[in-house]
Parts: C-alpha cells; structure tokens; sequence
C-alpha cells in the first residue's frame, strides 16, 4: 500500500458556527453542511470536519478532544501578507515567521491557535 495523501481530518470544537467563521475569515476555507447535519470546512482538495463538543458521528478517536488538534496548512500567499491578514483579522501569533521542516524541506511559518486552541501552523515553501 502506498498513501497518497490526506482527505481530510477532524476537530472536535465548542461551537459549529464560531469555527466555521472562523476558518472562513482568517484562513478562507469554505464552510458547507454534509450528511444529517455535519459541517466541514473545504480547501483545495481536502476538508476538516467539525465535531461538536455534545456529540459527532458514530465512529471517532478514542479520546477525541476540543484543542488537541495541531495541523499544518501550505499556502502560496508569502508569509508577510499572512501575518498582515492574521494581524487584520486580530489573530495573534505565537511564533514566527520561522523555518521549520516541511514535508517537502524548508518551510516558513507562522503558529497561531484557533477559538478552541488547537494549534494551526501555516507556511509555505519559499514564496
């Protein structure tokens, strides 16, 4: 078996609504209902699904938990005008811009934490 890539991944949040505005806003992912009232937010090829706190689906992690997630987007926007919109946006960074490594080598980034602490780190690979 050889994997390709990653469909998408789950975050287990307080508030549907308050995610997916946030994730609009700041990162410009688009925010769509699916199935008996699930919500996930779609970019580029990928999705994260949302979990509320009181519930989700039938089948999840074994400790799934609000804040625990922590993720890197890529993006081709250069860093500069990433931490001019988060800055916009009132969205404090935590750390960067800094080099880190990305899957594919060098990456710059920034880390920043969404309404339910989960730690999102964005970068892009020279750009």
């Amino acid at each position: 078996m050889k994997i390709e890539r990653i469909d998408h991944f789950v975050l287990k949040v307080n508030d549907i609504e308050e995610s997916c505005d946030f994730y609009k806003r700041v990162l410009g992912m688009e925010p769509f209902s699916f199935g008996e009232g699930r919500w996930a937010l779609r970019f580029g090829q990928h999705k994260i699904n949302l979990h509320p706190k009181d519930k989700g689906p039938g089948l999840v992690a074994a400790a799934p938990s609000i804040g625990g997630g922590d993720f890197c987007l890529i993006t081709e926007t250069p860093i500069d005008a990433v931490v001019k919109h988060l800055d916009a946006e009132g969205v404090e960074i935590i750390d960067g811009p800094g080099t880190r490594a990305g899957a594919l080598g060098p990456i710059t980034s920034v880390y920043f934490r969404d309404p339910d602490g989960n730690l999102v780190e964005v970068s892009n690979y020279g750009v």
